[in-house]
C-alpha cells in the first residue's frame, strides 16, 4: 500500500499497522462511481489509496451539495464500524479514478478485541473530524463567503499540486460553492475576481491554480 490512510496510520507501529492492512481489501473505481449512496447499509470503512472522493447529499430541494474533497490518507465511513445497522448519511463519488482500502465491521472489531491499541487509530480519525467541524463552523460564522470560498479551492492545492508546479482541481463552480457554504453565483463572482487577478482559471468542471501563493494571500 502506498500509504493510504498515512498520517492517521503513523499512530500504530509497525506490528500493528501491517495487521490493520492485512485484513483490508483493495477497491478501484472510475471517474463518476458512486463507492456509496446515502441511505445505503454501512458496514465497511475506507482508506484513499489513490485518487479523490467527493462526500456528497442530497438537499431537500433537490440540488447536490458537496461536504469534502478526500484525498489520499484520508478515511471516511468510520461510522459504519462504530455501531452494527447504521447506514450512510451521504454519498461517496470518485472525483477520478480512485483506489481505496476497505475494512468491514467485523474485521475491524476482531483487530480491536487482539489489538486494544488499534483504537487509537479510529479516535485520531475522530478528532481530526471533529477539528475540521470546529474549523468549518467558526468560518461559517465569522468568515465572509468570499474568502471562505478562496479557502475552500487552497485547500484541495496540495492533493492536485503537480511535480512540475501545474495544479488542476476538478471540481465545479457548484461543488466549490456547496463547500464554501453560499450559494453557485457568489462563488462564481469571487473565482471570476481571482481569475482576473490572475491566480486561477475556471474552466468547465476543472480549476486551473496559477498563483497559489496569491491565493493564499487573498484567502487571508
Amino acid at each position: 500500500m502506498s500509504d493510504a490512510g498515512g498520517s492517521l496510520l503513523d499512530c500504530l507501529d509497525a506490528d500493528e499497522r501491517r495487521q490493520l492492512l492485512a485484513q483490508t481489501t483493495r477497491r478501484k473505481f472510475k471517474r463518476g462511481e458512486v463507492l456509496f449512496h446515502d441511505g445505503d447499509p454501512g458496514d465497511t470503512l475506507h482508506l484513499i489509496d489513490k485518487g479523490h472522493v467527493a462526500i456528497r447529499t442530497t438537499t431537500p430541494l433537490g440540488d447536490v451539495a458537496t461536504f469534502a474533497v478526500l484525498g489520499p490518507g484520508d478515511v471516511f465511513g468510520e461510522q459504519a464500524v462504530l455501531r452494527a445497522g447504521d447506514r450512510r448519511s451521504a454519498t461517496a463519488v470518485a472525483v477520478e479514478l480512485a483506489e481505496t482500502r476497505t475494512l468491514r465491521r467485523d474485521q475491524f472489531e476482531a483487530l480491536r478485541r487482539r489489538h486494544p491499541q488499534i483504537d487509537r487509530f479510529l479516535i485520531e480519525v475522530l478528532v481530526a473530524q471533529v477539528r475540521q467541524l470546529n474549523s468549518h463552523l467558526q468560518e461559517a460564522l465569522y468568515v465572509p463567503a468570499e474568502t471562505r470560498v478562496l479557502r475552500r479551492v487552497l485547500s484541495l492545492v496540495p492533493s492536485y499540486l503537480e511535480a512540475d508546479g501545474s495544479c488542476v482541481v476538478p471540481l465545479t463552480q457548484d461543488d466549490i460553492a456547496t463547500m464554501a457554504g453560499t450559494s453557485r453565483p457568489t462563488a462564481n463572482r469571487v473565482l471570476k475576481a481571482a481569475a482576473a487577478e490572475g491566480l486561477l482559471r475556471v474552466g468547465r468542471g476543472r480549476i486551473d491554480i496559477l498563483d497559489a501563493g496569491g491565493l493564499s494571500d487573498r484567502a487571508g
